[in-house]
C-alpha cells in the first residue's frame, strides 16, 4: 500500500478498510483508485467492494489470502496486445478464471493546472506501458517522452505529487478529478475502437455443467513435446472435432528457449464430447496441460 503516491494513499486506505468488512464481495484490481481496473471491477460487479492493489501479484495474492473473493485482471488489448507478465502470473497463481469482461478504453491527458491558465508545454507523460503504447502516435507527434509507471491512475497521482508543470499523465478522465489535475485533451488513444479484455479470477473453478445456456469459453496453457510437428499434431484434434480456437499465443518459460508454452482459448467446455476429444488428443502430444477455467462468454467471437 505504501508504494502508492501520497495523493492516492488516503483513498486506497479507505477502500481497503471497506473491503475488509466483507471480503467475499471484494474485487481486487491492480492500480490506484480511478484506474481502468477500478472501472472494470465496477462494470463487472456494480455492487462489489473494490480493493486497489499496487501490482498484479498483489491483486492475485488478495484472493489467495481471502482478502477478496475475486480479482479482475487485464489480459489483452485490441491495440497493444497482451499485458506483460499476465501469461506467467495466471498459471502460477493457482487461481481459476471464472469470467471475462470487455471494456472500451479512453485515455485523457492531464496535468497540474497552470496559474496563468496555459497548457504545457509538456516534456514527459507518465502512465502504464499499455496506455503509453495505445497513445504512442499522440505523444510522438507532440514531442512528449513516454515514462512508464505502475498504473494509469497512479501516474496521475504521481504527477500531482511531483508538482512539475512540465509533467503530465495519461489516465482515465476520473483520475483528474480524484487527484486535482486538469484535463488537457480527451480520447488521446490512437484508435477509436480501443478495447481491453479482462479476466475474473477466483479460488475455486466453475463447474462447466452449471454454466447454463449460452456459449462457454475454456482457457488453458500447454507445453508440447520437443519433437518435429508436435504443435501441428496437438492442434489437429481441434480441427477434426470442430472446436473453434479463438486465441493461441506462445511465450518462453525459462532461459533454455527450448520449452515453448502456449496460452489458448477455445469455444466450448469440458463435458462437450467434441471438446473432450480435442483436449484428450492435445494432452497426448503435450508434456504439460493445465486448464485455467471454463466460464460464460461475455462477447461473441467471430
Amino acid at each position: 500500500m505504501n508504494s502508492f503516491p501520497a495523493p492516492a494513499l488516503a483513498r486506497v486506505e479507505e477502500l481497503t478498510a471497506r473491503a475488509a468488512l466483507d471480503p467475499a464481495r471484494a474485487v481486487a484490481f491492480q492500480g490506484a483508485p480511478g484506474c481502468n481496473g477500478h472501472r472494470a471491477a465496477l462494470e463487472y460487479a456494480p455492487d462489489c467492494l473494490v480493493l486497489p492493489c499496487f501490482s498484479f501479484e498483489d491483486a492475485l495474492e488478495a484472493v489467495k489470502d481471502g482478502r477478496a473473493g475475486h480479482a479482475i485482471i487485464p489480459i489483452e488489448n485490441s491495440q497493444h496486445g497482451r499485458v506483460a507478465d499476465i501469461h506467467f502470473l495466471l498459471p502460477e497463481s493457482g487461481l481459476h478464471i471464472v469470467g471475462e469482461h470487455f471494456m472500451a478504453i479512453h485515455h485523457a491527458l492531464m496535468a497540474l493546472p497552470n496559474p496563468d491558465g496555459s497548457d504545457g508545454p509538456f516534456s514527459a507523460a507518465y502512465s502504464h506501458p499499455q496506455a503509453l503504447g495505445q497513445s504512442r502516435f499522440f505523444l510522438r507527434t507532440r514531442g512528449i517522452v513516454p515514462m512508464a509507471y505502475a498504473d494509469t491512475a497512479g501516474a496521475a497521482a504521481h504527477v500531482a505529487e511531483m508538482g512539475d508543470p512540465a509533467a503530465c499523465a495519461i489516465a482515465p478522465a476520473i483520475a483528474a478529478e480524484l487527484y486535482g489535475l486538469k484535463i488537457i485533451a480527451e480520447n488521446v488513444e490512437d484508435a477509436a475502437d480501443n478495447m481491453t479484455r479482462f479476466v475474473v479470477l477466483a479460488k475455486d473453478p466453475l463447474d462447466p455443467a452449471g454454466l447454463g445456456e449460452g456459449p462457454a469459453m475454456t482457457t488453458f496453457v500447454f507445453e508440447v513435446k520437443n519433437i518435429p510437428a508436435a504443435l501441428y499434431k496437438a492442434m489437429g484434434g481441434f480441427a477434426t472435432n470442430g472446436v473453434n480456437m479463438t486465441k493461441l499465443e506462445s511465450y518462453q518459460k525459462g532461459a533454455s528457449f527450448a520449452a515453448t508454452t502456449f496460452y489458448a482459448d477455445i469455444l466450448g467446455a469440458p463435458g462437450d464430447a467434441a471438446v473432450d476429444r480435442a483436449l484428450e488428443e492435445l494432452a497426448f502430444h503435450c508434456k504439460q496441460l493445465r486448464l485455467l477455467g471454463t466460464y460464460r462468454q461475455e462477447r461473441p467471437r467471430g
